[in-house]
């Protein structure tokens, strides 16, 4: 195999999710980091586009830090599939030659980016919650939880490019958005067998919640070991109904069967950057404030006036929770 000419490879690109016509926020807070890495780089930050009837979003999408967007806008790119948009993408990223391509570990970024990469012939880090650059070498160090979450991995692909990472969502910060700010929308040329999938669209079911996404929710109430168990988790659902949140859990308290794994928050769990986070007899281990430390305001409430979690919470309060908790619950439901 020829060796890898780097100097060809120029910018820092973006995958722009967007479901059903609306952008993910995982797009802008990629926006938001990818910004950062351009400006070190001294290279333009692009946004890539792909969908039907989205030319509208472009210019979203340049007001959030973009400097250019690659836009395909066709039928064929109504609905998701992950043949397609990988065959789209890599078919762009062969023509232009970007050194970074970054998109959301969603479901969909976990879906098609494995297959991009391979069509690049390029590495790929999954997961990743940090970014730094070796400015030398211009290698991009993707940063993640590894072992459990035991330890923090830096992994860099030096002889490959473009280097390529999915990034968890809510861990970066999405810039301020500037309706006049200005850029260029591209428009490129795909190659007919690029929009060829063996596979095809049939129906969107949507998936029907009954309790809120702690991805998304404003407001989590997250319980810990400290609860001592399944029955006890009753007073954390308690408080959240009433606050109008979403249950979150430590690994700990999942490990133990108190409560299933999409409520768990922390490195091995989900990120989240709520505006309100009160948590329950949680100890605050570093893996776990690694997944929601980013939050507005974080309330503690924990017997143990050691307890880690007090640092970086902004109100603490020490006592025994099943007297605490339901006081709290009462208080809020009375207004």
């Amino acid at each position: 195999m020829a060796k890898l000419n780097k100097a060809e490879f120029n910018g820092v690109w973006i995958f722009a999710e967007q479901r059903r016509g609306k952008l993910h926020n995982v797009a802008f807070e990629l926006l938001g980091k990818g910004r950062e890495l351009a400006d070190q780089l001294k290279v333009e930050l692009c946004a890539v586009l792909l969908g039907n009837n989205i030319s509208d979003k472009a210019q979203d999408l340049i007001a959030a830090g973009a400097d250019k967007v690659y836009l395909v806008d066709d039928p064929k790119l109504d609905h998701f599939n992950d043949e397609l948009y990988a065959n789209v993408l890599a078919d762009i990223a062969s023509q232009f030659k970007p050194e970074i391509i970054l998109t959301g570990a969603t479901a969909v970024g976990r879906a098609f980016f494995p297959r991009v990469s391979i069509l690049l012939n390029a590495g790929l880090t999954a997961d990743c919650t940090g970014f730094e650059l070796d400015m030398a070498e211009r290698n991009l160090f993707q940063i993640r939880p590894a072992f459990g979450g035991s330890l923090m991995a830096k992994i860099m692909t030096p002889e490959r490019r473009p280097q390529m990472s999915t990034a968890r969502y809510k861990v970066f910060k999405a810039l301020a958005k500037d309706p006049a700010r200005k850029g260029e929308i591209i428009r490129p040329q795909i190659k007919a067998d690029s929009l060829v999938a063996r596979s095809h669209f049939i129906e969107f079911i949507e998936e029907v919640e009954t309790t809120i996404n702690i991805s998304e929710a404003d407001i989590i109430v997250s319980g810990g070991r400290g609860i001592g168990g399944t029955e006890n988790f009753k007073l954390v659902r308690d408080l959240a109904q009433a606050l109008g949140g979403a249950v979150g859990a430590s690994r700990a308290a999942v490990d133990s069967g108190w409560i299933p794994y999409s409520h768990q928050v922390g490195q091995t769990g989900k990120t989240v950057s709520p505006k309100l986070y009160i948590a329950c007899g949680i100890s605050g281990s570093v893996q776990h404030l690694a997944g929601m430390q980013s939050s507005d305001i974080i309330v503690a409430v924990n017997k143990d006036p050691e307890a880690p979690i007090f640092g970086v919470a902004k109100y603490g309060i020490v006592g025994d929770l099943n007297e605490i908790l339901p006081a709290l619950t009462e208080r809020i439901k009375k207004g």
